[in-house]
């Protein structure tokens, strides 16, 4: 009897071809093992499309409601978007796939677990770290990384198989697709100079097709977690599903840009993230009237930090949690409503409100009902600037004269 192995499989190009090929080179019985984190509605064509191939068994598991939960909402409340664009769709999947395969694995009685991610990607790097640190027994994998076959020669393979692909030489978009967003790669988009093509987006239409009038939405936080739009009690995933509908209609989420890939190489990635973005900004308006000065400044750090940690496949660490428990403590007043305005692919936060505001009318209005003591203001200016007064007196001179 064979060895097992348990495959990460999606239906696309490479986990398609990659049954055909673990059996072949490796002699092993692939289980394809396919995560439901948003990604496609379709998992028993899927499952199918596995089984005809050659998979001797085809597991789905719906793990949507643990992405959202587990992996979604802890990001989003810390802000975690990598070099300020990427809100990290397809990295915050990863570890929770890996986590999943390696329990199929071990209940399945596994030897190897594998995956269709290339050498020049991230995914592997998330793929192997994760798996790596969860079950150090287990072997992986990587077909793709491995038959050293060009995307035109896989293809050319699946056709010699007889596999069935939705992916032609025609139209060779690589898809990755779950709650959080959709990356969209290859093809003509590995010209950085070249505009996207309407045909490679999905959630948005072009800014001329999107409705001519704004559209005013209102989402409502408690403790840095999106529960409500426009007044209306919804659970993580209806939320993240209705936000991606309505800001996608006004076209907002489109992410184009040069992103440095944890393997060395710089890469143009095309995103179609709206709840995302939009969750993420107002998110953060909510956190400038319910944190204070040192919080924010602080976040801004510990966000950045979250980033590049999910980014490079480090998700399952001491440091996370480390972050991780800074990131709760500073969510305890993170709650209110932001009202946002979607209008020809942007989105503005046009009001806010908390319970736990720390914006106080009476301090910052300059009309009737001011109780903010001016008279105040010349002393704290005195003792503020006392350092830079005294740097000037003693050093100041000897500076400008150019003295050594």
């Amino acid at each position: 009897m064979a060895d097992k192995v348990v495959l990460a499989y999606s239906g696309g190009l490479d986990t398609s071809v990659a049954i055909r090929w673990l059996k072949e080179k490796h002699n092993l019985d692939v289980i394809a093992f396919s995560v439901d984190v948003g990604t496609e509605p379709d998992f028993p064509a899927i499952r199918e499309k596995a089984l005809k191939i050659g998979a001797v068994k085809a597991l789905v598991s719906d793990a949507r409601k643990a992405f959202v939960d587990e992996f979604v909402f802890p990001a989003l409340k810390a802000g975690a978007v990598y070099q300020g664009r990427y809100p990290l769709s397809t990295a915050l999947a990863r570890p929770l796939m890996a986590r999943l395969l390696v329990e199929t694995a071990i209940k399945e009685g596994a030897k190897a677990v594998a995956h269709g991610c290339t050498g020049k990607g991230n995914d592997q790097v998330r793929f192997d770290v994760s798996v790596a640190g969860l079950a150090p027994e287990l072997k992986i994998l990587a077909p793709a990384r491995d038959w050293g076959m060009t995307r035109d020669e896989t293809i050319q393979y699946a056709q010699r198989h007889g596999i069935p692909l939705p992916i032609t030489a025609e139209s060779p978009y690589s898809i990755d697709q779950n709650l959080w967003g959709r990356s969209i790669e290859c093809g003509v988009m590995e010209d950085p100079w070249l505009e996207p093509p309407d045909d490679a987006f999905l959630w948005l239409g072009p800014l001329e097709k999107t409705p001519g009038k704004p559209e005013y939405i209102e989402i409502g936080f408690e403790k840095g977690i999106p529960v409500a739009v426009d007044g209306r009690k919804m659970d993580g995933i209806a939320l993240i599903q209705r936000l991606n509908e309505l800001a996608g209609k006004h076209g907002v989420g489109r992410i184009d840009y040069i992103e440095d890939r944890v393997v060395g190489i710089k890469s143009r990635e095309v995103y179609e993230t709206p709840a995302a973005l939009v969750l993420l900004q107002a998110h953060q308006d909510l956190e400038a009237m319910t944190l204070s000065k040192e919080q924010r400044r602080f976040k801004q750090m510990v966000a950045g930090e979250y980033a590049d940690l999910i980014y490079n496949g480090l998700w399952f660490t001491s440091f996370r949690e480390d972050l991780e428990a800074y990131v709760e403590s500073s969510q305890s007043f993170v709650s209110g409503t932001v009202r946002l305005k979607l209008f020809k692919g942007s989105c503005q936060v046009v009001g806010r409100k908390s319970p736990y505001s720390l914006y106080r009318h009476d301090l910052a209005t300059y009309d009737k009902g001011d109780v903010f003591d001016q008279s105040a203001s010349p002393g704290f200016i005195h003792i503020w600037g006392l350092p830079a007064r005294t740097q000037a007196q003693v050093q100041g001179k000897k500076k400008k004269g150019g003295s050594k």
